[in-house]
């Protein structure tokens, strides 16, 4: 699976979320901007992350996935 697909799958998936993706192959870095994330617990946070992902993580597309979570705000003063 390739970054793009990945980023096009969570933002269509995931209402007012920002996805920054590295990596290639089957390891990828996700940055996710989202005030709505941001304000879950770092699990639930994962969980509703997982939850889109699970189907190609257990065919082997995707082999490990990193998540940061930041709020707009966040992120905007990062850049």
């Amino acid at each position: 699976m390739q970054a793009v697909e990945v980023k096009r799958l969570l933002e269509e998936k995931m209402a007012n979320t920002q996805v920054e993706i590295e990596g290639e192959g089957c390891n990828f870095q996700l940055n996710l901007i989202s005030d709505e994330l941001a304000a879950l617990s770092p699990v639930k946070r994962q969980q509703q992350v997982y939850a889109h992902l699970n189907h190609w993580i257990a065919d082997g597309s995707i082999h490990a996935v990193n998540m940061k979570f930041f709020s707009r705000a966040d992120w905007a003063q990062r850049t």
